[in-house]
């Protein structure tokens, strides 16, 4: 039968059967599904608007979870040293590439293997951290997306200033375990305090139960103000670290995440919107691209929070200047 001789209805009858195609040929006995390992950091409740944005972008692109591609979790639970164990774990269940966040997770992964394509979701500095050469040339087999986190950590800094402009003296919350926060992320925040004339103080936080011991060590340095940084286990934690900041009269500022969760001021990437860009990278590692020609992407999508139910809790008037610049106000 030729096309010309078709009708209308059976031509789209049978376009339809050609759309068709790719995902029935996915779900034949015996075709190969692929498979994704995600090693997060944290937890999956903690991460849980993150994963719903990569499952969307992998919905975007005609991936059905459990028919033709199949998701490995591995979650670390905020202990970093686990992260090797588990990256090793998802390699040996022979998974087709792996997802993964932050430094601390992409070095895992990296060291796990040399094969397995790696996507980093979303790192701070990849460069500054060894895990890659260059975003241009990321060589080796990691790809993914990076953000101007030591820019962005300067930012809150003056951010606070702006708002509460007698402020002297800020704590900085720091993992000893992220060498990103440790590093460029970190002098950053410092090159910013100077310029202002503020004093910070280091205040180390490696795992959740130490939140409370944490802003008594703040308490006790007199910080007016605390700025948590791009730390997994404190995103996934960012609820915890809002109340604790509140309870004590402590000013807080972060990501959008940390405002969410009450936090005063939120200024940073949209976490949920990179994580479903995401899948743009493994889709086309999974259709024969290699990660070391794909170069990394800036994140371009941020968002400035503010919270003012919680200025309201704290006494504080917030800058009319101030509240017009924000993206998200919360009553």
């Amino acid at each position: 039968m030729s096309f010309a001789k078709l009708d209308r209805r059976e031509l789209f009858r049978l376009l339809g059967g050609v759309a068709a195609w790719p995902l029935a040929l996915n779900a034949q006995p015996g075709a190969k599904i692929p498979r994704i390992g995600f090693l997060g950091a944290a937890s999956p409740t903690g991460y849980a608007g993150q994963v719903a944005g990569f499952r969307a972008g992998l919905r975007d692109l005609g991936y059905i979870e459990n028919t033709n591609v199949v998701l490995e979790f591995r979650w670390a639970g905020g202990k970093y040293e686990r992260l090797g164990e588990l990256a090793a774990e998802l390699v040996r269940s022979d998974v087709d590439v792996i997802v993964t966040h932050g430094a601390p997770g992409s070095l895992a992964a990296k060291q796990a293997t040399k094969t397995v394509p790696i996507v980093m979701a979303v790192v701070g500095d990849p460069v500054a951290s060894g895990i890659v050469a260059s975003l241009a040339r990321p060589g080796g087999n990691i790809t993914g997306q990076s953000f101007f986190a030591p820019e962005l950590d300067a930012k809150r800094i003056e951010l606070l200033k702006e708002l509460i402009p007698h402020v002297t003296r800020i704590a900085v919350l720091v993992n000893p375990q992220n060498p990103a926060g440790m590093g460029a992320e970190l002098e950053a925040k410092e090159k910013a305090a100077r310029s202002l004339k503020l004093e910070l103080q280091q205040v180390p936080l490696r795992r959740p139960s130490e939140i409370d011991s944490a802003f008594e060590q703040m308490e006790q340095g007199r910080a007016e103000a605390v700025a948590v940084g791009e730390d997994g286990m404190m995103i996934a934690n960012a609820g915890a670290i809002a109340a604790a900041a509140t309870k004590r009269r402590i000013v807080s500022i972060g990501n959008s995440e940390l405002a969410q969760a009450g936090g005063l001021i939120g200024y940073g990437v949209d976490f949920p919107a990179a994580f479903r860009r995401a899948a743009t990278f493994v889709d086309k590692i999974l259709k024969g691209a290699k990660p070391a020609d794909l170069p990394i992407e800036q994140a371009t999508k941020f968002e400035f929070v503010v919270n003012l139910k919680t200025a309201r809790a704290l006494g504080i008037e917030l800058p009319s200047s101030l509240l017009v610049r924000a993206d998200q106000v919360i009553e």
